[in-house]
């Protein structure tokens, strides 16, 4: 097969792994016409093994995605009882993160935090005591764009390769596979991410160097969360002025008003189904999580010298939430809240 060793002359040992994962993309675009069956490579091979850590209310569905589109799953969780559901579908599960790094070499990870995500590839169970040289690490939790760089760090010293690939969408969309990723790492790894990413994703999305899929991921969400509250408020008043609020909120998704919180996830019990304000705000994206994004985009901000006047605002408002008991309700419980300020 000449034709492999013209595809892999010069290249450093970490970008023929990405060669290796991506060459179905590579041999489909330069010669269409080679047999893909005498071509061996992890990524063609028959779906292989895909690990997957954190299996709360968004990876969960996520690794059910994997597992629809036929790729053998091996996860783990801090919470044992979260494996369960995963486990009668057919996943294999494991103690720790290490674990899930000696028996995969595609792994997925999705935290609540910084501190946790650090916790999981550098701990003393954590994924890079284990991991497989030439391995693809893709994390999809909402940290500091620093910690990305870091973890990206960490990893390249052990052979493997990390990316950032946040989500947007919510739980809904995760159950549907309809998620949008944005993507940061090096360019030549992005086709062996997509391949994995689109079983759960309606857009991938490459955003450039790792840290920059965090860093929109944390101006979609500052936002998400002004927009949140300015819909809250506007359902509020009109409800005051004795509207009836699905006609407001008729009125105002045919008008300039017009927004994913007001048509898609509003915020008023009874105005939508299959939204967690239909189901006294439990499920869905919770308020300390959004007040933790809302952190990540006030440290950013600050760190850039940038102005975000009403992302600090909206940062405040979640905070005091959390303080009032809102913690684990979802974020659109802001309306709630902004109903129980005044009395009602």
């Amino acid at each position: 097969m000449t034709f492999h060793c013209v595809l892999y002359v010069g290249l450093e040992e970490r970008s023929m792994a990405a060669v290796l994962r991506g060459s179905r993309y590579i041999v489909g675009r330069c010669c269409r016409n080679v047999d893909f069956a005498s071509v061996s490579t992890r990524s063609m091979a028959s779906k292989t093994q895909v690990g997957f850590v954190g299996l709360g209310n968004m990876g969960n569905p996520m690794a059910k995605n994997l597992l629809k589109h036929g790729y053998p799953v091996i996860a783990t969780d801090v919470f044992p009882e979260s494996c369960k559901e995963l486990q009668e579908l057919g996943a294999q599960i494991v103690d720790n993160p290490a674990e899930v790094a000696d028996k995969a070499d595609r792994i997925i990870t999705m935290l609540p935090s910084s501190p946790n995500v650090i916790d999981v590839y550098t701990g003393p169970n954590g994924i890079l005591k284990k991991v497989k040289k030439g391995s693809l690490l893709i994390d999809s939790s909402t940290i500091d764009p620093a910690v990305s760089k870091d973890m990206a760090a960490a990893a390249e010293k052990t052979g493997a390769v990390f990316m950032d690939a946040p989500v947007s969408g919510g739980v809904g969309a995760a159950s549907s596979g309809k998620l949008t990723f944005m993507v940061g790492g090096a360019e030549e790894e992005f086709t062996a991410a997509k391949e994995l990413l689109s079983c759960m994703g309606a857009n991938v999305v490459y955003c450039g160097q790792v840290g920059t899929g965090q860093a929109a991921k944390i101006c979609n969400n500052m936002l998400l969360a002004i927009g949140m509250i300015g819909t809250s408020e506007t359902m509020n008043l009109g409800v005051r002025l004795g509207l009836d609020p699905k006609l407001l909120a008729k009125i105002l998704n045919m008008s300039s008003g017009r927004c994913w919180s007001s048509d898609t996830y509003n915020p008023v019990p009874g105005v939508m189904e299959g939204v967690p304000s239909g189901n006294n705000y439990q499920g869905g994206f919770g308020t300390q999580l959004m007040a933790k994004d809302l952190g990540l985009a006030q440290n950013t901000a600050t760190n850039t010298k940038t102005p975000v006047p009403l992302g600090s605002l909206a940062h405040q408002i979640y905070r005091m939430m959390c303080a009032r008991g809102y913690a684990n309700k979802d974020f659109s419980s802001v309306f709630q809240f902004l109903r129980e300020e005044e009395g009602q």
